[in-house]
């Protein structure tokens, strides 16, 4: 079954008079939700205690926990100093990532900056793979790195470099974050058959099997000419992706991701509109 939950709190949650992100995990299994990512956008910081207190209470909700690492890794780099600021941010997201008992860690391939974009890219591959031997031989093996898609056009993480990046090592799976694929192709998702070609590519890419279990971020991006500017609300019609052209083609691939609503705000609530949405198609398969 599909999980749905939040990034991060919403409004309503501190509105409701919630101070603590331990708290989260009932109030989002009370929605009807059952999952939830925990962002080190701005650095892996966070106390044993408090991770091991939130990881208590998801397991008492039976809310799956993810992480994201910090968003200004970039493997695009043959900076050795520069490497090593990434394996710290690796290290540091993985040991957080145990203490939650989350095991997918999602994350930003980088930026080519001023590097001809296939070159930096390659870089991203060959870092990626001695990171990858680098948290074998730290104990982290037992986790699931989820490489992103990104939504600025001079980002590295399109669909194709993700795909490519997944296939380095059986345990890497992808973010497929279809508002980040709507923004960097300036409003490509607008119809079924655009999300059908998506998975499609997909599992010709990297298998069924990955392509089932793919980690999922879902909200409405508002873009410019470069690609992503801010995500915004399901309540904002004029802004896409659309979810309920995806949810057709989720159930009729049976894939059973977990979706990560990144909404502003309103994370949680369009997290569970999306469920909605979800279990009403899957009533008309039945």
């Amino acid at each position: 079954m599909i999980k749905f939950g939040p990034s991060g709190n919403s409004q309503n949650f501190y509105a409701q008079g919630y101070k603590h992100t331990y708290q989260a995990m009932a109030w989002v299994k009370e929605l009807g939700l059952d999952a939830y990512e925990y962002s080190f956008g701005r650095g892996a910081r966070i106390r044993q205690e408090t991770a091991v207190r939130i990881r208590e209470e998801a397991e008492k909700s039976g809310i799956t926990l993810s992480v994201h690492a910090p968003y200004y890794i970039n493997l695009a780099t043959d900076d050795p100093e520069k490497f090593e600021k990434n394996v710290t941010y690796f290290n540091e997201t993985s040991r957080a990532a145990r203490w939650f008992g989350a095991q997918k860690i999602v994350f930003h391939p980088g930026s080519p900056m001023k590097q001809d974009r296939r070159k930096a890219f390659e870089k991203v591959c060959r870092n990626f793979k001695k990171m990858l031997m680098l948290m074998d031989e730290a104990g982290f093996s037992d986790l699931v790195y989820c490489p992103e898609t990104m939504g600025k056009v001079n980002q590295l993480g399109d669909l194709e470099e993700i795909i490519e990046l997944v296939n380095i090592d059986k345990r890497v799976l992808p973010t497929i974050d279809f508002g980040h694929l709507h923004a960097r192709d300036l409003g490509a998702l607008n119809s079924r058959q655009d999300f059908e070609n998506v998975i499609s590519r997909l599992i010709r890419g990297i298998g069924r099997e990955k392509t089932k279990q793919m980690h999922v971020h879902f909200s409405k991006i508002e873009y410019t000419s470069m690609g992503e500017k801010q995500h915004r609300t399901f309540h904002e019609q004029e802004y896409g992706p659309d979810f309920s052209m995806l949810a057709p083609v989720l159930v009729k691939e049976s894939l059973c991701p977990t979706i990560v609503c990144e909404s502003k705000g309103t994370m949680a609530e369009d997290a569970l509109a999306m469920k909605q949405i979800y279990l009403d198609e899957l009533k008309k398969k039945a």
